[in-house]
């Protein structure tokens, strides 16, 4: 099997982009035409950036899941889909062939049907890694119900806000869930949130950790025992729902600026293509490798190139249940050995946390197998891409630094692997079909190289963000209002002398924290939940392990002066209420926050503090009290 699309060349790339550019629809066209339609689409792309509404492949007719399973059962049958890579190293793994990944989905979609659930359905995935949770997605997109995928770290009210949002009546879970040495209660998680959702007419529990749960008769099914009713019924065939091309594939949240969470809304056509083409190149995948993304399902890393993305291009993919560091931290190590990866995709987050532990936990792993390395979610610093490249790669492997977001749905700005070069912490080129732009604050362009300015991309590619579930004017104001016809991405960016892009952070009140983008205003909201907090301000701060620390200054008022005590009680109210994910680093208390005179919080100047810069403060002359400032500087933890 070979892709008549995969770039192998600078010159091809440099080809590809100049036609991608000059005649988008026809180089889209041409990708599409590589995938199995039930219908042809009408036309390739219809859209303005006002609304918004962008439309590819207006018209067409597909599954994702044919185009991901059936088209490769005469070719690829017998090749592993999936290798799943347990917690306990001592478990056993498991392999599973495209064809038996195939009657798995089948099997768990008419389960799906026997629920009740119809196209169009919401349902909701709170799962730990194990390979079911990728049979459950793929089943959803066979029959058309959308699925959401929730992290398994999430909290109880975290999944509640979710269901609501989504009204989704259907939720598949497991009993619990291991992380290293943890055992996660999920089902335990969703009864609590389930409190505020009646709505929900079906769980659908799969056993993992043999967790004692709570069953509720009518609601509550579980996965064996559903598998079976099927099995009894012969295993009839389950022929994948026919979808439009703009019909919605699934809903992922992200957090904003403001401390709702938004859902994320992704289309069935446009992602496939889009996700199939850019993994195909980035990686430069070759038939036959194995393909190892250490990301979670719950995140939009997990949805591109753990499941849609290999699957798409006939690929071996991994999935690992367990953690980098337990049992020891050369657990990635061994995986990579043992498994002779090819393709090894992480976070800058991991590679910094493994290279505090030293050179030990690399003693007697060969790791030659390795072709290509890539790294996902936050720029990578120069240090940590090095020692990368050093010791893990061994000066051979060449590092992809992929840029992108949960509403681009797949990778943006990076080099392909081999085909044009890295340079340590730059995402490099824009893929083809990706047109960047560098804008000041007034929406102007900021032309030529070697400039800085707020990161923008002009015209759509066929994965863009199509809507927010259930609030299309939030997608509009949140994405495309800021500046006059650009999806602006919340980053800012530098372009060097020869045209390469380096993004620099947020400028939004987002924070990116180990790769993973938090809302200051979320986090606040949780803050300001707890009786004794009377109001807070959160920033980001580096960090040397994930990269952006979170930095709460807080007003508090509680009923005892012990203030480790007051830290703990404020962080385990932000983990009840979020999850542990967004538990602030530091927590300062404070006995005012700067303000403006019209009540605005200065967190332009708590950033500095925060960084340990109390000499580039700015102008502090329109804060109501200066003064204020100075007790907060004495106070800096």
């Amino acid at each position: 099997m070979s892709y008549p699309y995969q770039i192998s060349s600078k010159e091809a790339y440099q080809q590809a982009y100049q036609r991608s550019v000059t005649d988008p629809e026809g180089f889209w066209a041409d990708i599409a035409s590589h995938f199995f339609w039930r219908k042809r689409w009408d036309k390739v792309l219809e859209w303005n950036f006002k609304e918004p509404k962008i439309e590819w492949f207006k018209g067409g007719k597909l599954n994702i899941t044919e185009n991901c399973l059936d088209r490769h059962l005469g070719t690829l049958g017998n090749k592993p889909a999936i290798i799943w890579e347990p917690n306990s190293p001592e478990d056993d793994h498991r392999v599973l062939t495209y064809r038996e990944l195939y009657n798995k989905v089948v099997q768990f979609a008419n389960v799906l049907k026997n629920n009740n659930v119809k196209k169009g359905d919401r349902v909701c995935i709170y799962m730990g890694m194990v390979p079911e949770l990728a049979v459950a997605v793929l089943a959803c997109a066979r029959i058309g119900a959308i699925h959401s995928v929730i992290f398994g770290g999430f909290s109880a009210q975290s999944i509640a806000d979710r269901l609501i949002d989504a009204n989704a009546e259907f939720v598949i879970t497991c009993d619990g869930a291991y992380r290293g040495n943890k055992e996660i209660a999920l089902k335990s998680v969703i009864d609590d949130a389930l409190v505020q959702c009646r709505f929900v007419k079906k769980v659908i529990v799969l056993t993992r950790t043999r967790t004692p749960v709570s069953m509720i008769k009518g609601r509550d099914v579980w996965w064996e025992d559903e598998v079976r009713k099927v099995e009894t019924q012969g295993n009839p065939d389950c022929p994948a729902v026919e979808m439009d091309a703009e019909d919605p594939l699934f809903i992922l949240y992200t957090s904003g600026s403001t401390g709702k969470p938004k859902g994320v809304v992704h289309t069935v056509a446009g992602y496939m293509v889009y996700t199939t083409y850019s993994f195909v190149n980035v990686f430069q995948y070759k038939p036959g490798d194995i393909h190892f993304c250490t990301a979670d399902i719950g995140w939009i890393t997990g949805h591109s190139y753990i499941v849609y993305g290999p699957l798409g291009a006939g690929a071996t993919t991994m999935i690992f249940e367990g953690v980098p560091t337990w049992p020891d931290a050369g657990r990635f190590w061994e995986i990579v050995d043992k498994y002779r990866v090819n393709i090894l995709y992480t976070a800058p987050t991991a590679i910094r946390s493994l290279m505090g532990f030293g050179l030990g936990p690399l003693q007697g792993r060969k790791l030659d197998s390795l072709t290509v390395l890539g790294t996902v979610g936050e720029p990578i610093n120069e240090e940590a891409w090095h020692w990368y490249d050093e010791h893990i790669g061994k000066k051979k492997s060449p590092i992809v630094d992929t840029w992108w977001q949960t509403e681009t749905g797949g990778i943006m700005i990076s080099n392909m692997a081999g085909i044009t070069p890295g340079i340590p912490s730059y995402a490099t080129l824009p893929l083809p079909g990706v047109q960047p732009i560098l804008v000041d604050d007034r929406g102007v362009e900021i032309e030529g190289n070697d400039v800085s300015g707020n990161l923008c991309i002009k015209f759509p590619w066929p994965s863009i963000i199509r809507t927010t579930y259930g609030d299309h004017e939030r997608c509009r104001t949140t994405y495309f209002a800021t500046y006059d016809d650009m999806y602006f991405t919340g980053d800012g960016c530098y372009r060097d002398a020869e045209g390469n892009y380096r993004i620099t952070g947020r400028v939004d009140d987002v924070l990116n924290v180990s790769g993973h983008r938090i809302g200051t205003a979320e986090v606040e909201n949780a803050i300001n939940m707890h009786a004794g907090v009377v109001e807070s301000a959160v920033v980001g701060y580096p960090h040397d392990i994930k990269g952006q620390g979170i930095y709460a200054f807080v007003i508090f008022q509680g009923s005892h002066g012990d203030e480790k005590l007051n830290r703990q009680d404020i962080t385990l109210t932000v983990s009840r209420i979020i999850g542990p994910i967004a538990k602030p680093d530091k927590i300062q208390f404070v006995n005012a926050l700067p303000k403006t005179r019209s009540g605005k919080i200065m967190r332009r100047i708590l950033r500095k503090i925060a960084e340990g810069e109390m000499d580039k403060l700015g102008d502090t002359s329109t804060l109501l009290d200066p003064g204020v400032v100075d007790d907060i500087k004495d106070g800096r933890i």
